[in-house]
């Protein structure tokens, strides 16, 4: 069939069909390829297939924190905009973004820090938080993960695939290497970005609301 003629239903399974088809067999579990095979979808980056990686049962505890309607903070509105909200909505999870907040800006002037920082420690002072998606800002995640080592914070779930050239990969190396009983999701390497940080949230949100 011509593509000009496809639904957007029909790209999406063919799409999903090429990506089956050029990966072949794989190590991934059943979930957590659901989860990679999006990253690729979004992004056209097959890297993902070898790139990603996830904590014990972290599909599974994310699944089950969307279902009992966690809060869901992001680090962009790119980020926030890409996340499908009907689905999430049926779990009442709220979602967020405080980074363009007046608050945050103006206490980041004043702090001489990103507004990416202040941004995330708003998200955390909200209990009803516990998911926090980071596809952007290293800084964020560097903040989050300080936060857990003190105390302050303790997600149900992080997402952290932040992408570019300064302190991205680092962050994410810290993630994975961290001692800490958080579940996460990220990847090696300085790719990621808000795109592939909502199509992860997605896949997650489509799992939980098979799981229900």
């Amino acid at each position: 069939m011509d593509s000009l003629q496809m639904k957007p239903e029909q790209i999406e399974t063919e799409s999903f069909r090429i990506i089956d088809s050029e990966i072949g067999d794989h190590d991934w579990s059943e979930a957590e390829w659901q989860i990679v095979r999006r990253a690729i979808h979004t992004s056209a980056d097959f890297e993902y297939a070898r790139t990603m990686i996830f904590s014990e049962d972290a599909v599974a505890r994310a699944v089950t924190a969307l279902a009992s309607g966690a809060g869901i903070v992001t680090d962009t509105n790119m980020a926030l905009s890409g996340i499908s909200k009907p689905r999430l909505a049926t779990f009442g999870c709220s979602l967020s973004c405080h980074v363009a907040d007046h608050d945050v800006a103006e206490q980041a002037r004043q702090e001489g820090v990103t507004r990416s920082i202040i941004a995330l420690r708003k998200g955390v002072d909200n209990p009803d938080n516990r998911i926090f998606v980071i596809g952007n800002a290293p800084t964020a995640l560097f903040e989050l993960l300080r936060l857990i080592e003190t105390g302050a914070a303790k997600p149900a779930l992080i997402i952290g695939l932040p992408v570019g050239f300064v302190g991205a990969e680092e962050s994410k190396n810290a993630l994975a290497s961290a001692r800490h009983d958080i579940p996460f999701i990220t990847n090696i390497g300085r790719k990621g970005g808000s795109n592939v940080a909502a199509a992860v949230v997605n896949a997650l949100a489509i799992l939980a609301t098979a799981r229900s």
